[in-house]
């Protein structure tokens, strides 16, 4: 595809992460604004990155998919740049806004890095356009017209890569092992009411059930009949419901029920980044090791070479006219304008926002 005079650059539009030890009280600051959590409560929090040094691998990975993607658009001699702004951190999304409004940019595509909807899955991306556009003009800078991409958890690049990612971990698994080995397929969890906010009966539990259908998809490619889905990472008041169950707690009950190996996808994810090095490299495999249960994880899409293709179709889409290509039942939110939500009230905000990546 040549270039097209429609639009005139692409935006990763991340979460974002800190890259030091000075760095992660001030970005969960960021990340949980408005909520009141004394500065020592976030330092407990952040023992994770601590952990990594301070540095979340989330920036890095997203720079490595950006690098593929530019090779893959060179390939195809698409000559607009690619931009990245994240939401919590630098390269905060404002100041690449900025950026973007004085190289002349005018209208562009939004890559949003999650699969999914709900509130913090889509809504949440939409209000950063929103903000982005908002500080352009306090600056007293030309707007941008904002194009996010559609979601794509059920894109058969997707779906087919993560179907082989479980395959390919399945055959680790010693053989004497198979019979009592569970698939599990984990995402982040959030609160139940933030499931449940939507702007009609299709959009409920929109989040939990394309995770759902996502996971039915991928485990229907791989060959597999049966598998369980969990959650991970939720945090908060425990007093307040969260999707459940829990992947560690999960794990626990099927060694009880005679369990000596679990696969596990981190279907939520497309990258590496601190949630997965952490709750399940860290904390599911040491607490299997207790139990006497081997862990084998998945990879994910992010570094691979089909994750940019699967960018560059979702682009197509939107350059080109093209149909949306799914393999799933449960609805996808399509291309929006300017930040603008897809339908009046959906996804909407029932909780601000939980520390993530």
């Amino acid at each position: 595809m040549a270039q097209t005079p429609h639009y005139d650059a692409l935006l990763l539009l991340s979460f974002g992460g800190p890259e030091g030890n000075d760095e992660v009280v001030p970005f969960l600051e960021n990340v949980t604004r408005g909520r009141g959590i004394p500065r020592e409560r976030l330092a407990k929090v952040g023992e994770h990155y601590f952990h990594f040094g301070g540095k979340s691998p989330l920036n890095d990975l997203n720079r490595e998919i950006i690098a593929h993607l530019e090779s893959v658009m060179s390939d195809r001699e698409i000559d607009f740049p690619v931009y990245f702004g994240n939401r919590n951190w630098h390269p905060f999304a404002a100041d690449t806004a900025e950026q973007m409004s004085r190289d002349g940019v005018s209208r562009a595509l939004v890559f949003a890095t999650s699969a999914w909807g709900g509130y913090s899955g889509c809504r949440q991306y939409h209000e950063d356009i929103q903000a982005m556009i908002a500080h352009l003009a306090d600056q007293g800078l030309p707007s941008i017209e904002f194009t996010k991409l559609r979601q794509f958890y059920d894109h058969p690049r997707f779906v087919g890569f993560m179907a082989d990612a479980v395959n390919e971990a399945l055959a680790k698994i010693p053989e004497d092992q198979l019979p009592t080995t569970k698939l599990l397929f984990t995402a982040h969890s959030v609160p139940t009411a933030a499931d449940n906010a939507a702007g009609g009966p299709e959009d409920r539990n929109l989040y939990s059930r394309q995770v759902a259908e996502s996971s039915r998809l991928i485990a229907q490619t791989a060959g597999v009949d049966s598998y369980d889905l969990v959650w991970q990472s939720r945090s908060g008041n425990p007093a307040t419901p969260w999707l459940e169950p829990d992947i560690v707690d999960h794990t626990t009950e099927l060694a009880a029920g005679g369990t000596t190996a679990v696969v596990v996808c981190p279907v939520g994810f497309i990258s590496d980044h601190i949630e997965v090095l952490w709750d399940l490299d860290t904390e599911l495999v040491d607490a299997a090791k207790e139990l006497g249960v081997l862990v084998e994880r998945t990879k994910t899409i992010g570094p691979s070479e089909v994750f940019p293709k699967m960018i560059l179709e979702l682009v197509d889409e939107v350059v080109q006219g093209l149909p949306p290509v799914g393999l799933g039942e449960v609805t996808v939110q399509g291309c929006t304008l300017n930040g603008s939500p897809c339908k009046p009230g959906c996804c909407q905000n029932k909780r601000p926002n939980s520390p993530t990546a």
